[in-house]
Formats: structure tokens, sequence, C-alpha cells
């Protein structure tokens, strides 16, 4: 009888470490899991996130299709497209890379912001060492407010992300420049940009008057002229 009741506290015992072990497996595959898929649509998804993606490549002219949120085969086409032109793995999945480029971001914690505002500093310093590097850096500065304006202005994108890769807005993202590693006074200029500065005086378009032969963008309303760069409205 004793060697019973031995036997059976035994069992229990064994039931009990089991059990622990159990409920640590579980918890480490779930905290893996989120880990693993936070920030990541394929082909397959659903969701917030999906819609998101839809609606900026929709935007941009990358997606003709429903915004429906449904990650299907059109949307997949239309982010590998997006990935190709922006020098980015064009391997069809929105991952924390591709989903930077479209200014699709975590919101949750003050670190997400500070990770935000990098990345847009980060990009704007591209845009602007593409496109304005022989500048002065008053102009440097000036190219990144035209981005700033476009981005609080009804007609373009509302994220800095949105209105560089807009679709024919700037000849470096069509050349590929925009992928070139900036310097830090380009850097500066688009952190200039983003607090407020704004030589451009308002400006939503530039262009250089000894290379532009577009009779439209000659009748915009001038603001003021830097360098080889004539800011206008």
């Amino acid at each position: 009888m004793q060697k019973k009741i031995k036997n059976i506290e035994l069992q229990k015992k064994i039931m009990a470490i089991l059990l622990i072990i159990s409920s640590i497996t579980y918890l480490s595959y779930n905290i893996f899991f989120r880990t693993e898929v936070h920030g990541l649509s394929k082909y397959g998804s659903r969701g917030e996130e999906v819609t998101q993606i839809q609606t900026k490549l929709k935007r941009w002219g990358y997606y003709n299709g429903s915004i429906d949120g449904i990650y299907g085969s059109q949307t997949l086409a239309a982010v590998k497209w997006f990935q190709t032109k922006n020098g980015l793995v064009s391997d069809g999945i929105a991952g924390p890379k591709t989903l930077a480029a479209m200014g699709i971001f975590a919101s949750s914690s003050s670190s997400s912001g500070s990770s935000t505002n990098d990345t847009n500093v980060n990009l704007l310093a591209r845009l602007i060492y593409g496109e304005a590097r022989g500048e002065p850096y008053t102009g440097q500065v000036a190219v990144g407010a035209v981005v700033m304006n476009r981005v609080k202005h009804s007609s373009f994108p509302s994220t800095i992300a949105g209105v560089i890769y807009q679709a024919g807005a700037f000849s470096v993202v069509d050349d590929g420049q925009i992928n070139l590693t900036p310097n830090d006074t380009a850097k500066k200029a688009a952190q200039d940009a983003i607090n407020g500065w704004d030589p451009s005086y308002g400006a939503i378009y530039y262009f250089n008057p000894n290379t532009a032969t577009s009779a439209w963008i000659w009748s915009r309303p001038q603001t003021t002229t830097i360098g080889n760069h004539r800011f206008c409205k």
C-alpha cells in the first residue's frame, strides 16, 4: 500500500513538471510567433495593414484593384513593382523595409515614434542628396521643405514616403539615385526641413530653369530662386 501511494505521488510530480514545461513551451511559441509576424504582410494576409498598403499603392499608381484588405495576386504584383522601383528586394512581402518605404509604421510606443522620425529624416535626406547635393545648403533645405509642404497639401499624399514615392514626382526615384547614401549635410538639411524651416516660402514645386522644357512648370507662380532651382506654387 505504501509503495502504491509513493507511485501515485511520483506520478503527480511528473504531471506537474510536464504541465509546467508545456506552459513554458506554449508561451515561448506565442512570443516567437508574434515577433515574427509583426509588421509583415504577404500573399494571403488580411487586415488593416493590408488596407494601408493597398491604399498607398493605389494612390501612387502601383495598384488598380479594390481596397479590400486582402493580400491577393494584384496586391502581390503591386508590392513587387514598388519594391523593384525603389531598390528593395522584390519578393512581394511587405516586411519592415518595404513598409518603412511606404511610410507605414507601428505607433504604439515612444521608441516607435523615434524610429519613425529617424526613418523620415533618412528618406528625406536621400531625396535631398539625390536632387540637390550640388546646391547651397539653403537650397537643399528648400527641396526638403517642398516635400513637407506637399505632405500638408490636400492634393498630395499625407506622408513623407507617400510624397517622395508618388509616381513621377521625383526623377531620382525613377533613376535610382534615391538609394544613394546621403551625406551629413543632406541629413542636417532634412532635419531642418522637418523641423519647419522653409526657405522655399511655401513652394510645392521646383525646377531647373536651365533644363526645364515643360510650359506648365514655367507657368507656376514663383516664390524664390536658390542656386539652380526655381521654387514655385
